[in-house]
């Protein structure tokens, strides 16, 4: 099962028809009826024949050299993160990943989970599963408790709005990073990706829409219950190893009404389990 039958002829596609055709150096005395590049205009920057460019967007040619990616790339003016996954298209893992991703997480992440008392921090796999958490990250967010989906409660879970105020970028970004992560991992995320695109329509436009980022740190506004709006930044760290996962870390700034926070709801959940 694939995502996609034509994967890098779709990513190029989205670039082309979102690119800027004026920025891109084209000079077009006519009304245009297209949006972004055509498919010559992109070829002549590129600096390949109308009809190869053709070839690798109708997908008769799945790998092209990485002379003609990078000319690609730099037609499009594709970012780094662009790049890289547009690279990973025309070069899929010889080795495919299995179907079936780790369930449980290394010891020494839950050591280190279990010490963390004071901050929201979570393990995930590929598919965004939340597989270990810290008390603190549940209750910040119903979403970063084992057991949970971060993909499904952003587009399925009618509590989702509340929980972000900034509900509609935060599926943009999820959408994009799941995006990123299913260029080396397809296999094994399609049934997931699929199922996701058919209970939300959401999702499918946005996967649809071939944005890729992965925003490893940031900042992130949440609502939570008796405490109002928080503020927390998050840094995101790769677990090195075949099962991909990922730690999530959130951080109020020192002494900040976000850390003050944070201490109210460490000393409920400590009430609770004494």
């Amino acid at each position: 099962m694939t995502l996609d039958d034509n994967q890098l002829g779709a990513f190029l596609r989205s670039r082309r028809e979102k690119a800027d055709a004026a920025s891109a150096g084209v000079i077009d005395t006519t009304r245009r009826r297209v949006t972004g590049l055509r498919r010559e205009e992109l070829a002549l920057l590129a600096g390949v024949s109308p009809s190869y460019y053709t070839r690798i967007e109708q997908g008769r040619d799945r790998h092209p050299s990485r002379e003609i990616l990078e000319a690609l790339a730099r037609a499009l003016h594709l970012d780094d993160t662009e790049r890289t996954y547009l690279w990973s298209l025309a070069t899929p893992p010889l080795t495919p990943t299995g179907n079936h991703p780790a369930p449980t997480v290394r010891p020494g992440l839950l050591q280190l989970l279990e010490r963390w008392t004071d901050l929201p921090a979570f393990v995930v796999n590929p598919a965004r599963d939340v597989l270990a958490a810290t008390d603190l990250a549940s209750r910040v967010n119903p979403a970063w408790t084992a057991g949970h989906n971060l993909i499904e409660f952003t587009f399925l879970d009618p509590r989702a709005p509340q929980v972000y105020p900034d509900w509609n970028d935060i599926t943009q970004q999820a959408v994009a990073g799941l995006r990123a992560t299913a260029a080396t991992r397809g296999t094994e995320l399609a049934p997931f990706i699929a199922d996701i695109r058919r209970r939300s329509e959401t999702f499918r436009a946005l996967w649809d829409s071939h944005d890729v980022y992965d925003r490893v740190s940031g900042a992130k506004r949440l609502r939570v219950d008796n405490i109002g709006i928080l503020h927390l930044n998050f840094e995101t760290l790769a677990a090195t190893g075949p099962e991909g996962h990922l730690l999530y870390i959130y951080f109020p700034h020192p002494n900040s009404p976000d850390d003050q926070a944070l201490r109210t709801l460490r000393t409920a959940i400590s009430a609770t389990t004494t």
